[in-house]
């Protein structure tokens, strides 16, 4: 059996031994080195050729994102970012996310303390998933136009009101919707629910950045929201958004679904349920299987479901499963989704 091998870069000597410890332990995975610094890991991934690597965002010489593109620039070796649980820290985990860092992983707060056994689970999930996928750098792209005043839109509940499109999406989510997002114009005539796998924290700023590089507005979900045409809501980290029969959004503290909360399952079928033949999914890049049996729900209740194709898809998991379950009526490249909806919808 291959096994995964991982350069571990932390300016830490405590952090790199913790995760050390953690990956060593795990059969398919095979530590080859360690890296104190950006500097030291550019040189490092050059000769050592790792199959993943973990990486720290600050650091001294050389910090995380810059790391990130000059190792990608000579080879594709796909980075996973341990992040720092903070409004700072997330601010840099998406320039490491945007620089072609494949996911990231909040780690432990201090460092004497700190209890990694809370996240080993997900970091070897991480770093297996990791050694499966396409690291790129997607630039995101400008806004083409200025915002609509919100108070223009129709909000009309449906059968009349607009289509609503919920989004399923998780590694290499960020940097996909940067993409897709800003390529809708400010008079798309759909509204959005996107469900991006990511911890509690983490998704007000997501929100934050996208909106300020899109033409339609972009927040964070509050609970008594509605799906409105030209605004694209995203489920707060670690709260499941569901529609409920009068058309309000309402987050819940759920159990997880596939090992997610938000899970995308949980949201597409209370569209299905709520919007009927309006109800639109999409299945972006992403591991698991989140979003099959959501599109299938869509599906059944009359919607129109989408998924983006392998080849610009950072892990090709969760489009695939809802394909091979034939319960998706189109695939397209990431940068043909969003004329596609515009066109279909």
């Amino acid at each position: 059996m291959k096994r995964v091998r991982v350069l571990i870069v932390d300016d830490s000597l405590f952090m790199r031994a913790a995760i050390k410890k953690i990956l060593a332990a795990e059969p398919r995975i095979e530590v080859v080195g360690e890296a104190r610094d950006g500097a030291e890991a550019v040189t490092r991934a050059a000769t050592l050729r790792p199959d993943v690597i973990t990486m720290d965002f600050n650091m001294p010489n050389l910090d995380g994102p810059g790391a990130v593109r000059r190792i990608l620039a000579t080879a594709p070796i796909p980075v996973v970012m341990l992040s720092a649980h903070t409004t700072d820290g997330a601010r840099e985990t998406f320039e490491a996310l945007n620089a072609g860092a494949v996911d990231f992983l909040a780690k432990p707060s201090g460092e004497v303390s700190a209890d990694f056994s809370r996240i080993k689970g997900k970091l070897l999930e991480k770093v297996l998933a990791a050694a499966e996928a396409r690291p790129r750098a997607l630039a995101p792209l400008p806004a083409r136009t200025a915002k609509v005043r919100m108070d223009s839109i129709n909000s009309t509940w449906p059968p009349t009101g607009p289509r609503v499109v919920v989004v399923a999406i998780s590694t290499g989510g960020p940097a996909a919707l940067g993409r897709f997002l800003p390529a809708l114009p400010a008079d798309t005539k759909f509204a959005l629910l996107i469900v991006q796998h990511m911890p509690e924290g983490f998704t007000a700023r997501l929100a934050e950045r996208l909106d300020a590089l899109s033409a339609i507005q972009v927040r964070e979900a509050k609970d008594g929201d509605r799906p409105r045409q030209g605004r694209a809501l995203i489920a707060p980290g670690d709260r499941h958004l569901e529609i409920d029969s009068a058309g309000f959004i309402r987050l819940s503290d759920g159990p997880e679904v596939h090992g997610c909360r938000p899970a995308a399952d949980v949201t597409m079928a209370s569209a299905a349920r709520a919007f009927g033949r309006r109800s639109v999914g999409l299945v972006m890049t992403g591991m698991g299987k989140d979003g099959t049996e959501g599109l299938a729900a869509i599906k059944a209740a009359g919607g129109t479901t989408f998924a983006q194709d392998q080849t610009s898809s950072v892990i090709f998991g969760m489009p695939k499963v809802a394909i091979e379950a034939g319960v998706v009526d189109e695939v397209a490249a990431l940068d043909d989704l969003a004329p596609l909806l515009v066109e279909r919808l």
